[in-house]
């Protein structure tokens, strides 16, 4: 009797991340709404109209050369990550006006303009739309990274799904440990109760 009551208790305590556990298991399975939520967002590129000619520097680990609605780009990764220079002198490539920022968004915003919209504000190197949608802007390595509400809502479902709960880690670390040894707990005592002699 004694390991039923236990069994019973654990049961219970459990429901809330055992539910939780289900709901959004069955969500990560599904993955309704995963391909605008974590979509890959790139400047757009246009056919090059002259070849490039620029010796590459020694310390160049890798470049690209390309062209975007703001002209030719030339990016390369050196020991110290990437930089972005200017073709014809091979100087450092500072970051635009927000003029062209604008521009270079909502050119690449044409790939998906019902999830992107249009830009609201832009502030540094963040730009944010009419759809609640924030895009970076890493004009170093000429990339974008998009996150919208759905980004958000999913990141909220793996955080419980994997009990971060308060947002602090050494907590949710306990947490996350604590649920895992009494779900084993409770399927050894579930086993023994089922198996045993009566």
């Amino acid at each position: 009797m004694r390991a039923r009551r236990l069994h019973r208790a654990i049961g219970v305590v459990l429901l809330l991340p055992l539910f939780g556990w289900a709901i959004t298991g069955m969500v990560f399975f599904i993955k309704p709404g995963y391909s605008g939520a974590y979509e890959s967002l790139s400047p757009k590129t246009y056919a090059m109209d002259k070849v490039l000619s620029v010796t590459p520097d020694p310390n160049w680990r890798e470049f690209r050369y390309f062209r975007t609605v703001l002209g030719d780009h030339l990016i390369v990764r050196t020991d110290s990550g990437w930089l972005q220079l200017n073709p014809p002198d091979l100087r450092r490539r500072a970051i635009p006006a927000e003029a062209e920022l604008r521009l270079l968004l909502k050119d690449a915003f044409s790939a998906d303009p019902q999830r992107y919209g249009n830009i609201s504000s832009i502030s540094g190197n963040t730009a944010r739309t009419d759809t609640g949608v924030k895009v970076s802007i890493d004009w170093n390595s000429m990339s974008l990274q998009q996150r919208g509400p759905d980004t958000d809502r999913i990141d909220l479902l793996y955080k419980i799904h994997y009990l971060q709960w308060t947002g602090v880690k050494i907590v949710d670390r306990v947490l996350g440990l604590t649920g895992l040894i009494l779900v084993m707990v409770l399927t050894t005592l579930g086993a023994w109760l089922a198996f045993r002699r009566t």
